[in-house]
């Protein structure tokens, strides 16, 4: 068998992890599980720490859990959370495992017969029919009030500035995921819980639980909170959280997210967020060493990254997309691009609104007097006969060229180029 946690450690994994974790991995192949929170339809890439341990968990020879948090998602985790969260409802909590269980299924093996496939649960299905009296006497009596205060996650909220303080239904979080722990070790032989370094305290309540209700040992294991070299917040852009799902983070701007970080944060990204071996990562970082201006670190985490997430395809589309404005994109290329991508490709490019029924219209009175991408029409006349105009990406050489609606693009959008750098965009309406 792989040594599942020296994998790990190489690759900068391990925040805590309890004694004796490491050999009873050793022993063969054991079950363990992360939890993840349904607050939303989608996991982002603050997900993806957790996701990288089932996967390397799997393929080390263990048997991988994810665990949706059905009913603890109802309640909300008090862990490195200033202020109480929203419920959420049933019907909505149903949606979001849905969704869920469909992106993990990208990285984890769930429908072969290996005896090692992942598996999918929720703790509401074990909950939903456990009631508060059965629940304070069978597991409350077992973790005392002074166990649960001294955890940092709880000590934390209480010595905070906050007025709300911490309500009891945050309070009995850490007892509820305790139980999730036990039920897993008895009913599907969970040895261990993983998480990030937020969860230690959690964590170590369900290993303390089955100690103390089964007299049997059970392990914990997390990894560090992701960071950027700048001390700032890892996964999250002007916009906002970078998703695994498409329609809210599209393909290309998840690639670009990757092509963008640091020399430093990708050295370390890419320990962390690829399956690449440690001969392969040591060797890419000797390379980018040698010239780090080309940026290969990057390109290569970009690459392993959004195709594992998005697929071969779409990071070929990234690629492709990224070219527009730095390469020598053809108009066939740009004809590929969906709105969305369109859009994320060319954000920030100055536009202008013309109606529909102004086309067809001369390139020059379109570029020179209908909208503001030339201030005059005899500059804009200049610029073509000198080669400096495109439409589309295809060089316009003729000053009396017609455009129509065969040049929209998506069906309502012509790209103008200005010289080499200066896109603007003409919405038709």
């Amino acid at each position: 068998m792989k040594n599942f946690v020296e994998e790990l450690r190489w690759r900068g994994m391990i925040q805590d992890i309890m004694p004796g974790t490491e050999e009873k991995l050793m022993e063969g192949p054991t079950g363990a599980y992360v939890g993840i929170d349904p607050t939303a339809d989608s996991l982002h890439i603050g997900h993806l720490v957790s996701i990288m341990i089932l996967k390397h968990f799997q393929s080390c020879g263990h048997k991988p859990f994810a665990l949706v948090g059905g009913a603890t998602g109802m309640i909300g985790d008090p862990s490195m959370k200033s202020q109480e969260r929203n419920l959420l409802d049933e019907e909505t909590l149903a949606h979001n495992v849905a969704c869920i269980k469909k992106q993990l299924s990208r990285f984890l093996d769930f429908d072969s017969d290996a005896p090692n496939r992942a598996e999918l649960v929720n703790n509401y299905d074990w909950m939903k029919d456990y009631t508060f009296i059965d629940f304070t006497r069978d597991i409350g009596k077992h973790i005392t009030v002074n166990y649960m205060m001294a955890k940092d996650s709880v000590k934390k909220r209480l010595s905070s500035e906050s007025r709300e303080g911490m309500s009891f239904t945050e309070f009995t979080y850490q007892l509820l995921q305790g139980y999730d722990y036990l039920y897993l070790y008895e009913h599907k032989g969970c040895m261990l819980q993983m998480g990030g370094a937020d969860q230690w305290g959690n964590i170590t309540t369900g290993s303390e639980l089955i100690r103390r209700i089964l007299g049997k040992e059970a392990y914990a294991l997390t990894c560090p909170l992701i960071t950027k070299a700048d001390g700032g917040k890892f996964g999250k852009t002007e916009k906002g959280n970078i998703w695994l799902d498409p329609e809210r983070t599209s393909p290309y701007q998840f690639y670009q997210f990757w092509l963008n970080v640091s020399d430093e944060d990708a050295a370390r990204y890419i320990r962390i967020f690829t399956m690449l071996s440690r001969e392969e990562i040591e060797d890419a970082i000797a390379r980018h060493s040698e010239a780090p201006h080309l940026r290969q670190l990057q390109k290569l985490l970009a690459k392993e990254v959004t195709i594992m997430v998005h697929g071969e395809e779409e990071y070929r589309k990234a690629v492709s997309a990224s070219e527009m404005l730095f390469g020598n994109a053809t108009s066939d290329a740009l004809k590929t691009l969906d709105e969305k991508t369109f859009l994320a490709v060319f954000d920030g490019v100055p536009t202008f609104v013309l109606p529909k029924d102004r086309l067809p219209l001369n390139v020059v009175d379109l570029l020179g007097a209908e909208t503001g991408v030339f201030p005059s029409k005899g500059e804009c006349r200049k610029m073509i006969q000198g080669g400096g105009v495109s439409i589309d990406k295809e060089k316009v050489s003729d000053i009396n060229a017609m455009i129509g609606e065969e040049s929209l693009l998506n069906g309502k959008y012509i790209l103008a180029q200005r010289g080499k750098k200066n896109y603007y965009i003409i919405k038709v309406e």
